[in-house]
């Protein structure tokens, strides 16, 4: 597997309904993918896209139908697997009898850990994760950003060499998720490898190495954010929107040979005696290269328009997103009203 820490290959996972061999529900088709040493790679997808299957099947919860998955050159769900892996759960549920502190140790019994590793490891872990001070309170009185730090502290125990984190951030506020994402970095430059699920879009693209988009069961696209966004760019120029102060008449004249996608009006200056008042418009326009953005800068100033703002329009990750699983959707429905 050289740097892979995780290799998934031709997984695919069916559930059978019914009795006597009723129709089956597909949750994973054919899904391919792998996880390098040190790096943070989120997995992206709508509810019942089959990210919790795939975390199920890497965990050994579940089994395969078909296809194969290996960690650290381990068969998925083996025990030498599970003891490579360090899993938060959606929604994981301490006992309201425990203490932050006594969480931890029973977390590291049921793990296996000999009892003076445990006490050992408890509080760097505690520090690490921001408790100092609150690991003496019951844990049925910590806020939810809490019971995620402890829940992440638990998954370090035994010290993984992966980690699996299915939507850490899912109920935080906006502090809390930002101390999240410091801990997963911290994590990445300790060399952890860190599967992240999650369906908070800002969330993975702040801290992701790479991403996988799931709908349906299928991966839909994997890369770096950077490989994403030049995948799905318009073909054919760059995308400018520009805020421009002048008269419409001088604005078109302007943009004559440009493509132009949209003009709005922005705002109307009251003292103006001009016969074509000034004003401040919104424009949307494609050129070819930097070339022709620099050109179409020059006849601006030359035209004696004033630019307010000029911004380069780039694919966020959520376009990407909303695009292909749309068109999973709707490719489905079209095959369901066949079978109809």
């Amino acid at each position: 597997m050289n740097d892979r820490v995780i290799l998934v290959e031709n997984l695919s996972k069916s559930y059978q309904h019914g009795w006597l061999g009723g129709r089956a529900m597909v949750a994973l088709r054919q899904v391919n993918l792998d996880i390098h040493r040190g790096e943070v790679f989120g997995l992206l997808g709508p509810n019942g896209a089959g990210k919790t299957t795939l975390i199920k099947l890497l965990l050994g919860i579940i089994h395969p139908s078909s296809g194969s998955a290996w960690v650290l050159n381990e068969v998925a769900g083996s025990r030498l697997a599970r003891e490579c892996i360090g899993y938060l759960p959606e929604n994981l549920v301490f006992p309201r009898h425990h203490t932050g502190e006594s969480a931890l140790y029973f977390y590291g019994r049921l793990s296996g850990l000999a009892e003076s590793t445990i006490r050992r490891r408890i509080p760097a872990l505690i520090d690490l994760v921001g408790l100092t001070g609150r690991e003496g309170e019951w844990v049925r009185k910590y806020s939810k950003g809490m019971k995620q730090r402890l829940g992440l502290a638990q998954a370090l125990l035994h010290e993984p060499e992966i980690l699996i984190l299915d939507e850490p951030t899912d109920g935080l506020d906006p502090l809390g998720r930002s101390q999240m994402r410091d801990l997963i970095e911290h994590l990445r430059r300790q060399g952890k490898s860190v599967f992240l699920n999650s369906h908070i879009l800002q969330e993975v693209e702040l801290v992701c190495d790479r991403v996988a988009i799931m709908a349906k069961g299928m991966i839909r696209a994997i890369g770096t954010i950077e490989e994403l966004v030049a995948q799905h760019t318009r073909p054919g120029g760059l995308v400018l929107e520009l805020e421009v102060q002048g008269s419409e008449s001088s604005i078109l004249e302007t943009m004559v040979g440009s493509e132009v996608e949209q003009i709005e009006q922005l705002e109307e200056f009251e003292a103006s005696i001009d016969p074509f008042p000034s004003r401040r418009y919104l424009v949307r326009l494609v050129v070819a290269d930097q070339a022709g953005c620099d050109r179409w800068l020059d006849r601006i100033r030359q035209s004696g328009l004033s630019l307010i703002r000029l911004q380069r329009q780039r694919v966020k990750l959520e376009e990407i997103f909303v695009r292909l699983v749309s068109q999973l959707e709707q490719a489905a429905e079209v095959e369901e009203g066949r079978q109809s």
